[in-house]
């Protein structure tokens, strides 16, 4: 199947957020340091990106069609923004092969921003996964964000993991969330598809967020895995036996959520004490970057063939 590009043209599901922030930038009150805050992959970036077009491109050919939420793929702020050329917008992520967002990229955002712009567009910086900024790069960033330049806004998506206090106090937060029932809409219009046709009924209970679904169909594509007829305990196995997770930190993340939904809809009930360890080991890992691989071993010693 298809999938689809790393941000969507059309809005789903946020409609309702996506109005109130033109709302806000139409009378001239919209913060210029927003943080997104939510469930991983429930569309917080992809608001954010159709928020930026519709703003960049107001007074281009192929404008943001406002009635339809999409954006226009010929328009040009868009395919700037694709490429990687836009001025007026700057992205700052995580690197596949990297455990932090290290203090060279807020070096780099810095002295793009100390340069003039050319022309007087708003300047859009989205900084994604947050969650990764190393202590030296909140420091730098804590003091653009203090006194930003004119006419540049931040956003910043926040994924409900610990977050520094001194940046959280910086930001004005936006909690974006969504029912399960419009989840499971919205899924459903992406991949033109029902969950049921996609994967194992074993999966379909633990990926609930459109951008998790994407991660697991995109997974399963790229290494030829027929997840429609694998339960989740084997799919874990073959992750872990395979090495998948070495691959590169999307597939790890991938692995260390199916072992989370694993644990909490598996195992808590009857074995408690199993879960709460693997769940304390697995936020250890996490949190101090220890060997992920030892961990992936116990897990499937201990828990899956034990």
């Amino acid at each position: 199947m298809n999938l689809e590009p790393s941000f969507q043209t059309k809005l789903y599901g946020l409609e309702n957020e996506f109005k109130e922030f033109v709302r806000l930038f139409e009378i001239d009150k919209l913060p210029n340091k927003i943080l997104l805050s939510g469930d991983k992959g429930i569309g917080k970036c992809t608001l954010a990106y159709h928020l930026i077009n519709f703003i960049l491109s107001k007074n281009e050919e192929n404008s943001y069609n406002i009635d339809e939420f999409r954006i226009n793929s010929d328009n040009y702020s868009y395919k700037l923004i694709q490429n990687g050329s836009n001025p007026n917008f700057y992205l700052i992520d995580i690197e596949t092969d990297k455990k932090v967002i290290d203090i060279s990229k807020i070096r780099n955002l810095i002295i793009s921003l100390n340069k003039s712009s050319l022309n007087s567009n708003p300047r859009f910086v989205l900084i994604d996964n947050i969650e990764f900024l190393n202590l030296n790069s909140i420091n730098a960033l804590l003091k653009i964000l203090e006194e930003p330049n004119d006419n540049i806004y931040f956003i910043l998506i926040h994924n409900n993991k610990k977050i520094v206090p001194t940046l959280l106090s910086r930001c004005l937060n936006f909690k974006i969330a969504l029912s399960h029932k419009k989840i499971t809409e919205i899924n459903q219009k992406l991949f033109n598809k029902t969950s049921n046709n996609l994967m194992n009924k074993d999966l379909i209970n633990y990926y609930i967020t459109p951008g998790k679904l994407y991660d697991l169909l995109k997974f399963s594509e790229e290494n030829k895995i027929n997840i429609s007829d694998i339960d989740l305990k084997d799919l874990l196995s073959l992750m872990i036996n395979e090495s998948y997770y070495k691959k590169n930190k999307n597939d790890k993340a991938l692995l260390y959520d199916l072992v989370e939904f694993f644990l909490l809809k598996k195992i808590s009930v009857f074995h408690s004490e199993l879960s709460s360890y693997f769940l304390k080991k697995i936020n250890n890992n996490k949190k101090f970057n220890l060997d992920d691989e030892t961990l992936f071993l116990e897990i499937n010693s201990k828990l899956l063939n034990g």
